[in-house]
């Protein structure tokens, strides 16, 4: 295709983000229905319209993304991660709630809304990409990855805990992959995990024995989760329950692009639940096909942290990779029943506004960093 002659970087890449965003509008436009019925009169081109131009915005930004040296992201994601510290805060204080928990930030003048914690992820992972780098001959003993790793990591994380317990949880364990990748000592991260191991078995003990004397709202929230995900009982677990109906009378082919009949019980079918709704309609091959190009999208991350000789980009570039894969199977677990309800959409496929320019800048960052390969690949072979 001529139209790969103009996108630098790793085609693999770029053709796994048309092909997740092709489907991605052909099935948000079949999962708008009844969201359409209930606020729109029924009139789903208004969303099928909205989404196609997020998408299509979404790849002019990562287009842009992508031209930029990744060097450039080292100094700013310094800069934004401390941004991004009183804007949580902020958040937790100002922003608009859903569920018991104030997530997003409304922009003025134009009605989005985004979560803040979309912006503090993308800049802790580059910024712990910056400090492996800057830092390596430091990053010795406990002591000192903790002063230049675990502190800001911590914060970060424990701001967003309140709000989204799953988005901090994935968080730190990316955080904690990129450290080992990056060469710290097995034996400080081993001590890190056995730390977080003994934090988390007391304050599940605090919120499973007395939630009410815990000081989150939310404490009640995540302990009935898990309670209803036990137990296995229908009524408890609606979404759960209806995303494996979808899944069960899709079977190996589905029943066909705008046929789901699920679409119209599954609350949030254009976007947590999407996943069940592609197997509702496409079929158990189609699903395995989106995890096989989620997992190739990782493949082609590492790829790029062994091609790259500068430790900064191919950190980056595999951290982000991590980043949207592990979101993305998390989101595929829920949808079959395997993890409670979490509330992370599917990368390139949920329905959303700035959640998919977030992940265009993520993969446009990615890019760039196999922009910089390829650019001295030629170098090397003009100068040869």
């Amino acid at each position: 295709m001529k139209l790969f002659n103009y996108l630098r970087g790793d085609k693999v890449i770029w053709a796994i983000m048309f092909l997740l965003s092709i489907l991605s509008v052909l099935v948000v436009y079949s999962a708008v229905v009844t969201l359409a019925h209930k606020f729109k009169q029924g009139n789903s081109e208004y969303y099928l319209i909205k989404h196609f131009i997020i998408i299509a915005l979404g790849f002019g930004i990562a287009y842009v993304f992508h031209k930029i040296k990744y060097t450039v992201f080292s100094k700013v994601a310094q800069i934004g991660f401390l941004l991004s510290i009183p804007l949580l805060v902020y958040t937790m204080l100002k922003g608009v709630s859903a569920g018991e928990a104030s997530r997003w930030l409304e922009i003025p003048g134009l009605g989005l809304t985004f979560q803040s914690s979309d912006i503090a992820k993308l800049m802790l992972i580059i910024y712990v990409a910056r400090i492996i780098t800057l830092k390596s001959k430091e990053l010795v003993d406990l002591k000192s990855v903790s002063k230049y790793l675990l502190v800001p990591i911590g914060i970060t994380c424990g701001l967003i805990l309140p709000a989204n317990f799953s988005t901090a949880a994935l968080l730190f364990f990316n955080c904690l992959l990129l450290m080992f990748i990056g060469g710290i000592n097995i034996k400080i991260i081993l001590k890190i995990v056995g730390i977080c191991l003994l934090t988390v078995t007391i304050l599940i003990s605090w919120i499973w024995f007395s939630p009410e004397t815990f000081p989150l709202k939310r404490a009640t929230t995540w302990r009935a989760r898990i309670e209803n995900f036990g137990s296995g009982d229908a009524q408890s677990n609606y979404q759960s329950e209806q995303a494996k109906i979808a899944i069960a009378t899709g079977g190996i082919i589905g029943k066909g692009p705008g046929n789901s009949t699920q679409r119209a019980f599954l609350p949030q079918a254009s976007s947590d639940f999407i996943y069940a709704i592609i197997i509702e309609e496409y079929g158990l091959l189609i699903g395995f096909v989106l995890l096989f190009l989620y997992m190739i999208l990782l493949f082609r991350g590492i790829k790029i942290l062994r091609d790259n000789d500068k430790p900064f980009g191919g950190l980056v570039a595999v951290g982000l990779s991590f980043s949207l894969v592990f979101q993305a199977l998390v989101n595929m677990a829920v949808a079959v029943n395997l993890f409670p309800v979490t509330g992370q959409p599917l990368p390139l496929l949920s329905m959303g506004g700035t959640s998919i320019w977030f992940t265009m800048i993520a993969l446009g960052i990615i890019l760039s960093v196999s922009r910089s390969i390829e650019d001295k690949g030629e170098e090397k072979l003009e100068n040869a």
